[in-house]
């Protein structure tokens, strides 16, 4: 088996992989095809608003192209769900949406930047301690213009500083761009 082709590697064995790419790249198809066709569970970390139709869309676009065998944790806390190793392959969409769930549940959108840290030091834990064949699909948000708003800068500068941190406790990292993805290690 080759290290740089994690799709070769046993469904159960320990590899941890992150998955990064800016908005409509192909990263979450990319990843989906990283985790397989068998039993997989994926962890959703989208919070739905009912009266947001364009995001329920997304969501409807991302559960139709899902084999229908895998068990999946609509609105899950990853950090919660990987204390649990699961047989299969686990795959974690999308980290950005679980940030921007955690920045609203501390009501820490105007606060302190590192109010969120506690959560981000718990997900990076359960990741790096995950025992099982896990792949991560997270946004590349520092390649745009600088945000016009405080919220904006928030979360680009939280996403970019837990991304470096899944990084260093991931095996392997991949970029996506135009569905093209680019192995980082």
């Amino acid at each position: 088996m080759s290290h740089s082709d994690p799709a070769a590697r046993p469904a159960g064995g320990r590899l941890r992989t992150l998955v990064l790419g800016g908005a409509r790249s192909g990263k979450s198809a990319y990843a989906e095809s990283l985790a397989g066709t068998g039993s997989v569970r994926y962890i959703a970390t989208a919070i739905p608003d009912p009266a947001d139709t364009d995001f329920a869309a997304r969501i409807a676009a991302h559960r139709a192209r899902r084999p229908a065998g895998w068990m999946v944790l609509d609105g899950a806390d990853p950090a919660t769900a990987l204390r649990d190793t699961y047989p299969g392959p686990t795959l974690v969409d999308d980290i950005g949406t679980w940030l921007t769930a955690r920045l609203d549940a501390r009501a820490a959108w105007d606060a302190p930047r590192g109010t969120i840290t506690p959560d981000m030091d718990g997900l990076v834990e359960a990741v790096a301690q995950y025992a099982g064949r896990l792949v991560l699909v997270t946004p590349e948000a520092g390649l745009g213009v600088i945000p016009a708003t405080r919220s904006g800068r928030l979360f680009r500068d939280e996403i970019g500083a837990l991304n470096q941190r899944l990084a260093q406790v991931c095996d392997d990292a991949y970029f996506v761009v135009a569905g093209l993805p680019m192995r980082l290690k």
